[in-house]
């Protein structure tokens, strides 16, 4: 087991009596990519809320280089360089790819809100803002509007902002949600490629994607941890296969 950049204890979540989270210990390898899956309802979300602490745990603890951040909000997660995005790509339609980049390069440096300032002002950040458009495969559109954009492209264009952020760990929510094949296929090598040098934790439905660039794999099953390791191991594993029974299942044995 190598260094572990985060890591929770007994980390639970109640909603009324119902335990969506229970007693998850979790550990993600620095400069892994690490996928959480499980079937619907399993509280892959709910994991991913406590851990960016849109949720409030009912008991645990989550650890981020080894500091205890359970009691911390969620801007004072993002700062320390847990960075998330979501389901729903979660980028500004009508602002050019290169200004959606630049705005993430501006809340890292703490100017988001210098309304005032003139657009010449913001020059300096062009540069890194093309770097990581370069990096997702965008260059090409910088000036481009985002509403113009097919579904896949606009999600690469998310990656580029989270990466404007300077993650420490990247959390993906289901990258390739609703995705065509090409496209599929096209996020996931994305994903691969910018992972190097990056942790990345992410909860991903698609298991060729999971097969294909997972380091090591957790998968949740009512809320608790049903098995654990790389790709290999967990699709073979009985109570994993159960779990997985019917059009998933299946889905496992072709990507395996």
């Amino acid at each position: 087991m190598g260094d572990p950049i985060l890591q929770t204890h007994q980390l639970s979540k109640e909603f009324r009596g119902f335990t969506a989270v229970s007693k998850v210990n979790l550990s993600v390898v620095r400069g892994s990519i690490h996928a959480l899956i499980g079937p619907n309802g399993a509280g892959k979300t709910t994991c991913f809320n406590l851990l960016t602490k849109f949720l409030e745990p009912t008991s645990g603890t989550i650890l981020f280089n080894g500091r205890d951040i359970t009691g911390e909000r969620p801007a004072q997660i993002a700062r320390r360089g847990i960075i998330r995005s979501f389901q729903i790509s979660a980028v500004f339609p009508h602002l050019t790819l290169l200004e959606n980049v630049r705005l993430g390069l501006q809340r890292r440096l703490g100017t988001s809100y210098h309304f005032w300032k003139s657009e010449k002002s913001l020059e300096p950040l062009n540069r890194r803002a093309r770097e990581l458009l370069a990096e997702v495969g965008l260059e090409e559109l910088a000036d481009e509007q985002t509403v113009n954009l097919p579904y896949g492209r606009k999600r690469a264009l998310e990656i580029a902002t989270t990466l404007a952020m300077e993650p420490e760990l990247m959390l993906l929510d289901e990258p390739t949600q609703g995705m065509g094949h090409e496209d599929v296929h096209r996020v996931a090598e994305l994903i691969k490629r910018v992972s190097a040098g990056r942790t990345i934790l992410m909860v991903e439905h698609n298991m060729s994607v999971v097969s294909t660039i997972a380091d090591t794999i957790t998968v949740l099953q009512r809320g608790a941890v049903l098995a654990e390791g790389p790709y290999v191991e967990v699709s073979k594993n009985p109570q994993v296969m159960e779990a997985y029974m019917g059009t998933t299942g299946d889905e496992m044995q072709r990507a395996h």
